[in-house]
């Protein structure tokens, strides 16, 4: 994975500034005092190293590196040694990075791609009274948790916050068709919108078409399931897919034009990181002009949000990796955010229950996505946002339309 060495890191501050630095950690003017310096703490971070999880747990490495970067790699007046441990792909596989990261004393744990490990990890993380932020896995299931912290969202948001868009959008008579993969990820998105749409409203009255998941798909999976949907002559189709499994579909589903132009929507998975680099060739005509059958996504998060906070996250981020940031980076930048202010309230040497007391008093989190806090159950209440897939000169990009809901 790539390791951000020192010399690179402070070229990257001396670039920014000391005024981008303050704006880039989200401080407000209490926290910008200085914080002595205070013994070295270990953090550890798990994320997925290999398969087709890889590019998400990058993206929650790069984002956690960065705000480290960004702060001489200290949280709290503490320097820190972060212990990176790969996730895998299942509860087994996650437990073990845990227990490990456990012996090595971390104060706190971060990051986690898989919702089957964070499920798997619950009580091993509940009974040590280690705190975990988490940056991504956030079933509906997980609840009534106590040392378990998310800066993502719950699954079933997306969902919500693309009903309360379409809802209004699409006028009564309409039909709307969902295509997802059978996964606990997709029921939580599924059961979102639906519940948030209202599952007696006729406008969503097809059943769900359910695919096969998989973690690498074929060129021609979801070629019936596409076949199926388009024959309920549906107005909009609502999908839900991520990384290679979202290549895939979108190919698939450009493959049956003329015969379905309209549009598709989607949580803001089907086109974060390098989707739509994957893509363009079947978004595009021969003179590089968009084909019809537009692409709308909702996010807590789009690079190009108007806020001093982003301007920086998103500067830093391009000038250190040479590419735009995701939500899965801004996320687990956020989750080193809430354990520097944490840090800060802790003390010189807080335990891990004092830790994860002191994340409970923090309040609100100046971010690249808006000001957002923590909610009782320990996830952000946060903005959503509408996202339009357009050309942003050569560039395919997510440009963000307007604000949709605040759920959590």
């Amino acid at each position: 994975m790539f390791q951000m060495n020192r010399r690179r890191a402070l070229q990257l501050m001396t670039t920014l500034g000391t005024a981008g630095l303050v704006a880039g950690c989200g401080s407000d003017d209490a926290d910008s005092d200085a914080v002595p310096e205070r013994n070295r703490i270990k953090i550890g971070l798990i994320a997925p190293e290999n398969g087709a999880g890889k590019a998400v747990g990058q993206e929650i490495t790069n984002g956690f590196e960065l705000y480290l970067a960004l702060n001489n790699q200290h949280l709290g007046g503490h320097p820190v040694t972060l212990e990176k441990r790969d996730e895998g792909e299942t509860a087994k596989t996650g437990q073990a990075a845990v227990n490990d990261l456990l012996k090595q004393g971390v104060l706190a744990l971060t990051g986690v791609a898989n919702p089957a490990v964070i499920s798997g990890i619950r009580d091993i993380v509940e009974q040590a009274k280690v705190p975990l932020v988490g940056s991504n896995a956030s079933p509906v299931s997980l609840q009534s948790v106590v040392y378990i912290w998310r800066t993502s969202y719950v699954l079933d948001e997306p969902g919500r916050a693309l009903a309360v868009y379409l809802k209004e959008r699409m006028p009564t008579g309409s039909r709307i068709t969902v295509i997802a993969p059978e996964s606990s990820a997709s029921l939580d998105v599924v059961q979102g919108f639906r519940q948030a749409f209202g599952n007696d409203d006729p406008r969503i009255a097809d059943e769900t078409i359910w695919t096969t998941a998989k973690t690498n798909p074929g060129d021609s999976d979801f070629a019936p399931h596409i076949r199926q949907a388009i024959d309920r002559d549906p107005d909009a189709l609502v999908g839900h897919f991520a990384g290679p499994a979202a290549i895939q579909f979108i190919r698939q589903l450009r493959r049956n034009r003329p015969a379905y132009q309209g549009p598709l929507y989607a949580p803001g998975f089907l086109t974060e990181g390098n989707v739509l680099n994957e893509v363009r060739g079947v978004l595009l005509d021969g003179d590089d002009n968009l084909l019809p059958g537009s692409i709308h996504t909702v996010s807590n998060y789009s690079v190009d949000l108007n806020n001093s906070a982003n301007r920086v996250f998103a500067a830093a981020y391009r000038k250190m990796y040479s590419s735009s940031p995701t939500t899965y980076a801004m996320a687990s930048y956020d989750a080193a955010q809430v354990l520097d202010k944490a840090l800060r309230i802790a003390g010189p040497n807080p335990s891990p229950q004092v830790l994860n007391l002191a994340i409970g008093k923090i309040g609100q989190i100046d971010s690249p996505r808006g000001v957002w806090q923590f909610n009782q159950p320990r996830t952000p209440q946060q903005k959503w946002y509408l996202r339009s897939v357009q050309l942003d000169g050569r560039l395919l990009s997510n440009v963000m339309i307007n604000e949709v809901a605040t759920l959590g």
